[in-house]
């Protein structure tokens, strides 16, 4: 099979049918096999009830129906898990991206054997002030904390190779950041190509200013996981350890100074009236909470490397 097409969604019943429509006509008419896999995030209108009666007329339909709304992230996961097709192409269900650049992505993945083709919408149709702004910022500090170098994390339309989703585990709110997930795996062929854009000819979107907060805030955890989940104990061990060992050289030093003071015959200064008595005391106390935090995490990561969270209501 040449194409798996994954569109995950949430209410959105009027788009159904015509995205279907535009898809099965491109790849028909590109000579593509493909599947679709819809992923029914919890909509509480009539989108399942749409998909299934697309499913009785066209078999290379699929869907999963999810039992309440649980994120893009881990519609996704459920979906790159039962995948066939060569390349995978994942876009969204609200007509916004154009069904008719999937040819040109297949070909850019399988052609010039690219990782990852990426959209990137340089001219958007969206609010300027709630989306247009605060996306380019994000963008641009996802470019420099990452090293990845795309315009546009947070397009839809993307295209993979089959290898790419079968290897990473999209979790959390990661589903922006899967390029990068890639490039830790070890896929680095990751481009974009300039997609068209409209505004959305239906319903609202389910995404508000506050995906941008909780991006940034995905944006630390993947550079600290990227370069420590695997190991927690170098880091939280390492500094850990460090600040244990400041701590006991400064008790150390007030232990030996006041040695020195009785030696002297210098009475009635007690170690507990200098601060550093406890800064050391904090310190040594710290020190030892991370080393045990990285030890847990080593045995965490040992015993549950499982993200699944979430319930699946039917497939079909």
């Amino acid at each position: 099979m040449n194409l798996s097409i994954v569109i995950p969604l949430l209410n959105e019943e009027d788009s159904l049918e015509e995205l279907f429509s535009r898809i099965d006509n491109v790849c028909r008419s590109n000579s593509l096999s493909y599947e679709i896999w819809f992923v029914d995030d919890g909509s509480t209108d009539l989108s399942w009830s749409i998909i299934e009666n697309l499913k009785v007329q066209y078999p290379q339909i699929h869907a999963i129906k999810f039992s309440r709304n649980y994120g893009k992230s881990q519609a996704l996961h459920a979906a790159f898990e039962r995948t066939n097709g060569d390349v995978v192409i994942t876009m969204d269900a609200d007509l916004q991206d154009f069904p008719e650049e999937i040819p040109e992505l297949y070909k850019m993945v399988t052609n010039d054997n690219y990782d990852i083709v990426s959209g990137w919408k340089k001219k958007r149709f969206d609010n300027v002030m709630t989306k247009n702004v605060p996306s380019k910022l994000f963008n641009a500090a996802a470019r420099k904390v990452s090293g990845v170098e795309l315009h546009d994390f947070n397009c839809g339309l993307k295209a993979y190779k089959k290898q790419v989703v079968k290897s990473i585990d999209v979790y959390g709110d990661m589903h922006r950041y899967i390029p990068v997930l890639a490039a830790n795996a070890g896929f680095r062929r990751i481009t974009e190509k300039e997609v068209q854009h409209q505004a959305r000819p239906y319903g609202t979107s389910k995404f508000g200013t506050e995906r941008f907060i909780r991006g940034f805030l995905d944006l630390v955890t993947l550079w600290f996981v990227s370069r420590f989940g695997g190991r927690p104990m170098h880091f939280f061990g390492a500094v850990g350890t460090l600040m244990f060992i400041f701590g006991f050289l400064s008790a150390l030093w007030l232990g030996l100074s006041k040695l020195i003071d009785v030696s002297r015959g210098i009475y009635g200064h007690l170690i507990t009236n200098n601060p550093w008595f406890f800064i050391a005391l904090t310190m040594m106390i710290m020190g030892t909470l991370l080393f045990v935090a990285g030890f847990l995490g080593e045995m965490i990561i040992r015993t549950n490397r499982e993200h699944k969270n979430y319930n699946i209501d039917e497939v079909i």
